[in-house]
């Protein structure tokens, strides 16, 4: 693929890589041997964390994977002929070696026309949903996770592929000490499940002064939050409309109607933004820079509604305007098929940043052709929303090139 040249630098926001099979185990401690597995279920290998077969990645080894982009059109336009899941995802393809490795990624990123990525886990999304009960074990799975990246990765590799580093808050000086092993270690950026915190006293918001000690150093280090959407736990709530007792998160697999419905309601994030903002920690540190990342953008305008209403007939249960924090302190990675531009006309061009995906197939096969999406907007937006936003974000100079 010849690269397709820019005339800005472009980052994108989105990018992802696939862990191998030793990930979550390579630096486990022995006292938790065996809590994650890879295990063969009718002749094909599956993951199980803490005794429980998971369905959550239909391929967790990761040797074959579906082609990135292969689902592009479907999100686009839909699917008018009622083509099946198969259908659409096509013939899978074998890993290529720039998909779990760094510098064959920085060569397949020069032929995609990427100056710099931040790249995300796959596998990690499952891990905490399934650890739930257990903080000391989650944290232990998560410290091993993060070494193995680190090992394989690095935090800051040529300053252009930026991998994310998990932390957990389930115990606040566990997530402190965690927080500053990788930033030991040059992490630019962190990822924090969008979700409660799952702890000894039970699921919690971490917004909640309780956990202020770790967001102050959060806030100390200026690194930015990302919160990659994951398997937040709400399919337990799910299940009770579906009739259910009992059922994974299956984000892969097709659902009911009223999955289909839910799903796309943006309903972990629009909560743990609220939450961020209503439970005052985006006041108490104001500094805090949070950017929800393959969550969609379809939520922002409701909530934004929600909080002007909010703010209109209670203004006394807020610090300050929550809109106007929610525009200081968030950035928003649309998706491709949405409408950036008006998320633009929304929140300002500063506070939209350019993601694709890569390589999943719900993503982009061809990642700079979003800029195809802001050809209403000006060159300079269009350069701030491509890799100006995360360049600054970052501390870069936002007009250099990093390749």
């Amino acid at each position: 693929m010849a690269p397709r040249s820019l005339e800005f630098p472009v980052f994108d926001a989105d990018n992802h890589l696939y862990e191998t099979t030793d990930a979550f185990t390579k630096y486990l401690p022995p006292e938790y041997d065996g809590l994650v597995r890879y295990v063969e279920v009718n002749g094909r290998t599956k993951i199980a964390v803490n005794g429980q077969i998971s369905e959550y990645i239909p391929n967790p080894t990761f040797e074959y994977v579906a082609a990135p982009g292969a689902q592009e059109e479907y999100f686009k336009h839909g699917n008018p002929e009622g083509k099946s899941r198969r259908e659409i995802m096509g013939k899978p393809i074998r890993s290529l070696p720039a998909f779990m490795e760094p510098q064959p990624r920085l060569e397949l990123m020069d032929q995609l026309g990427l100056d710099r990525a931040i790249m995300w886990p796959t596998l990690a999304s499952l891990l905490e949903e399934r650890l739930r009960g257990d903080p000391p074990a989650t944290h232990a799975v998560v410290h091993a996770l993060n070494q193995w990246m680190h090992e394989h990765w690095s935090f800051d590799y040529e300053s252009r592929i930026f991998p994310t580093p998990v932390i957990h808050l389930g115990i606040v000086d566990e997530a402190i000490r965690e927080l500053e092993w990788v930033l030991e270690r040059g992490a630019k950026i962190i990822l924090v499940r969008p979700a409660p915190v799952t702890g000894f006293m039970g699921p919690r918001s971490m917004a909640l002064p309780e956990f202020d000690p770790f967001w102050n150093v959060v806030a100390d280090a200026r690194i930015p939050v990302g919160m990659h959407a994951s398997d937040s736990g709400y399919q337990r709530y799910f299940n009770e409309w579906e009739g259910m007792t009992r059922g994974e998160m299956l984000p892969f697999k097709g659902g009911s109607a009223f999955m289909a419905i839910v799903g796309h309601q943006g309903r972990p994030i629009m909560d743990t933004i609220a939450s961020l903002i209503g439970h005052g920690l985006c006041s108490r540190f104001p500094e805090l820079r949070f950017a929800p990342v393959e969550n969609g953008s379809n939520w922002v305008r409701p909530i934004l509604e929600y909080m002007e209403g909010a703010y209109r007939s209670a203004p006394k249960s807020f610090d300050e305007d929550p809109v106007e924090v929610f525009k200081r302190n968030v950035y928003v990675h649309p998706f491709h098929e949405e409408d950036p531009v008006g998320l633009v006309e929304l929140l300002g061009a500063d506070r939209v940043l350019f993601g694709s995906d890569y390589p999943h197939p719900e993503g982009m096969s061809d990642p700079t052709s979003f800029v195809d999406e802001l050809d209403s907007l000006d060159r300079g937006d269009v350069a701030k929303i491509m890799g100006g936003n995360l360049n600054r974000l970052f501390g870069f100079d936002p007009a250099t090139s990093a390749a």
